[in-house]
């Protein structure tokens, strides 16, 4: 493309060359320059509008304003619709937890706490409405609070339960040699020495020589010693004034202060002390009057203790008979 540019009186002229690159470089500039005097005058006419109150430009950005405003609007309720489901979600599992924890409680043997369920409610759903962002604030706070008070009432029922189970670990009901029947049992009886009726303070289990004598409960041992009537004799200590005796021992294999756990071997068959043959004589002293074992050993955990008893001497007071 050729420019020829000449003056009034065509006295001379002079020829310019434009090629095809100068042209579309020359469009864009045109086209580029004539956007930013638009944009500009777009962006000044819409600030001389709102700065002079101009109704068309007022509408115009209160629609702009509206439309933006109602989008953050529907995306925060979105937002707070869903936070709302989840925490209907978590109170209906905390209600849930707290029922269970009722439950837990009872066999606990604690009383039932106070929950934060409502009495018995229903009927129709007519209308609802969207929580708002205090309600829901409030909401979770008050879950918060419940949640603390359900932890506190779980620590509460762990430490009653571990204690009942302690207590159970503690009670002599574990057969002190497993494979033997008992044989003369608690109560009176003819003594095999004298003839003549005598009290039998505990449970003879026949069983040959060198057979292992098991604890009956965990504790510790507070006595092992030769007796001149139980001859070699271990006593454990299993807390609340609960006490067991194992006599008549070929050997003992513990030693006071020692720690035993339930069925450990503590001893071995024998017949030492005044015995007519391999057995063992097995005891039980609750608050320092002997019971009848027997009641131990076949009533489990569920034990009436203070039936049964005879004498309130200390353990090694009651003669073996």
């Amino acid at each position: 493309m050729q420019i020829i540019i000449a003056d009034a009186r065509l006295a001379r002229s002079r020829t310019i060359d434009i090629g095809g690159l100068h042209l579309l470089s020359l469009a864009l500039g045109v086209v580029l320059a004539l956007s930013l005097l638009i944009a500009a005058a777009y962006h000044w006419f819409f600030l001389q509008g709102v700065r002079e109150g101009w109704p068309i430009v007022g509408t115009v950005v209160r629609e702009l304003t509206q439309d933006q405003a109602q989008q953050r609007e529907r995306f925060m309720r979105a937002n707070i619709d869903a936070m709302a489901r989840k925490l209907g979600e978590m109170q209906a599992r905390v209600m849930q937890l707290e029922s269970l924890g009722s439950r837990v409680m009872g066999l606990a043997g604690l009383p039932a706490p106070q929950t934060s369920q409502p009495p018995g409610q229903g009927g129709a759903l007519v209308a609802s409405r969207a929580l708002s962002m205090a309600e829901l604030d409030a909401a979770l706070s008050d879950l918060a609070n419940i949640t603390e008070r359900n932890s506190e009432w779980m620590t509460a029922a762990e430490s009653r339960l571990f204690d009942q189970r302690i207590r159970k670990f503690m009670i002599p009901t574990h057969k002190p040699i497993g494979s033997s029947v008992a044989g003369s049992g608690f109560g009176w009886r003819i003594d095999p020495f004298t003839g003549r009726s005598a009290l039998h303070t505990g449970t003879d289990f026949p069983a040959p020589q060198g057979t292992a004598i098991l604890a009956a409960a965990g504790g510790v041992v507070v006595t092992q010693e030769f007796h001149r009537e139980y001859g070699n004799m271990v006593e454990i200590d299993h807390g609340n004034r609960i006490i067991t005796r194992y006599a008549h021992a070929s050997k003992t294999l513990v030693k006071r202060g020692d720690l035993v756990r339930p069925g450990q071997q503590i001893a071995e068959v024998g017949t030492t002390g005044r015995s007519t043959g391999p057995h063992l004589h097995f005891e039980v002293w609750v608050q320092g009057m002997v019971q009848n074992p027997q009641k131990f050993l076949t009533a489990g955990s569920d034990l009436p203790i203070n039936e049964g008893s005879v004498a309130r001497q200390p353990p090694a007071a009651v003669a073996q008979r």
